[in-house]
């Protein structure tokens, strides 16, 4: 499994054990999970604290959106989930996961999916550790994950987000993407209910 290097990282750089190292911002490294890290991934915490929210406005026509503050700030934490059954159904070739380490921790990870129907690669989850965020690991990251797009031919990135997750919306404007979805329902039913799903995608160059 090969991937290049996020823009200005500077490639890849060793291996250990057989397995590729990513360029990274220093010092931390970036290279693809191994079946030893899916125990320390499913244990980083996701959660996250805004002081605004994206309110969403569903018309006939379409929907808008505007960020608003709220008070006091709200705490989010996310459900654990058990992706057992969907690991059974995926094509290896078509999925990549990067994680990111600092020394023997694992403070990050970005998952990805290529869909080849629609030249579509879907970013299934990205995290970092509370303790390495506004350090640039998710922008590495997802450069990562736009390399791994590139590689399979992607023609575009498409996420999917949380309306109240402002800080990860705000995040995914300054890497180019424009929100192109909305669906009021998909959280009903679940811990999340009364939020909504935003989808958002970037072309790739």
């Amino acid at each position: 499994m090969s991937a290049g290097a996020a823009p200005g990282t500077g490639g890849v750089f060793a291996n250990v054990d057989g397995g590729e190292v990513l360029g990274g911002a220093e010092p931390l490294l970036y290279r693809p999970a191994c079946p030893d890290d899916d125990e320390v991934i499913a244990t980083i915490d996701g959660s996250f604290t805004s002081n605004s929210v994206f309110e969403v406005t569903a018309t006939g026509e379409g929907f808008s959106i505007c960020e608003k503050p709220v008070t006091p700030p709200l705490h989010k934490i996310f459900p654990v989930e058990d992706d057992d059954e969907e690991r059974q159904d995926e094509d290896p070739s078509l999925t990549r996961t990067i994680v990111a380490c600092a020394g023997e921790e694992l403070c990050g990870f970005v998952k990805a999916s290529f869909d080849p129907w629609n030249s579509r690669l879907t970013i299934c989850d990205i995290e970092v550790s509370p303790n390495y965020r506004r350090r640039g690991v998710g922008r590495t990251l997802m450069s990562h994950a736009f390399d791994f797009a590139r590689e399979c031919g992607a023609g575009h990135v498409w996420l999917e987000v949380t309306n109240i997750n402002a800080p990860a919306i705000r995040a995914y404007l300054r890497l180019g993407f424009t929100f192109c979805g909305l669906d009021v329902l998909l959280y009903e039913g679940t811990e999340s209910a009364g939020e909504r799903a935003l989808f958002m995608s970037r072309r790739l160059p």
